[in-house]
């Protein structure tokens, strides 16, 4: 009797796992063909970290709040008093080491938000320099630059490596 109920109780697990295979085979498939298609994230996604250096007041709390350091900043300092001014004086961030957790979002106490997570999926990098965004007033952005009025990425005007960036700090 016992070989008869393991031969049904299979056979009844077999139907079941032939009639969810069968119910999702008439659904339309969810394939995005990438290059020429691509999905829009939601609106919680945490992509590319982007820095407005207008904004930032060099608090330092996104470094501080960041438990992968892979925030570096240093603030200006008035050339007469010698005193902390709230303007950064070079800000860099290293996308090779952030987990895109969002706490710099966080802590970030400006109105709007000196640094944020954008919707842009597509890091991918040739070289290792290509991951470290470094910004210091004068000199032009190292990696990709967001531009606001065009809404997309481009390469700067005169590119200029991380090293040499953060040689001249």
């Amino acid at each position: 009797m016992g070989y008869f109920k393991e031969v049904s109780s299979a056979s009844w697990a077999f139907c079941e796992g032939l009639w969810i295979t069968l119910r999702y085979l008439f659904k339309p498939s969810v394939t995005v063909q990438y290059p020429t298609e691509k999905l829009v994230p939601y609106e919680r996604f945490r992509g590319l970290l982007l820095f407005d250096a207008a904004t930032c007041i060099a608090c330092g709390l996104c470094a501080k709040a960041c438990p992968s350091a892979c925030i570096a900043l240093e603030a200006q300092t008035h050339p007469e008093t010698k005193k902390r001014v709230p303007k950064a004086e070079w800000y860099s961030l290293d996308l090779g080491k952030c987990n895109f957790c969002g706490l710099c979002q966080e802590a970030c106490p400006t109105k709007p938000k000196s640094v944020w997570h954008s919707l842009d999926y597509e890091l991918a990098f040739s070289t290792r320099d290509d991951m470290v965004r470094c910004w210091k007033p004068g000199f032009p952005l190292a990696g990709r630059v967001w531009d606001p009025v065009q809404k997309a990425f481009r390469d700067p005007e005169s590119h200029i490596s991380v090293r040499e960036v953060q040689a001249r700090i």
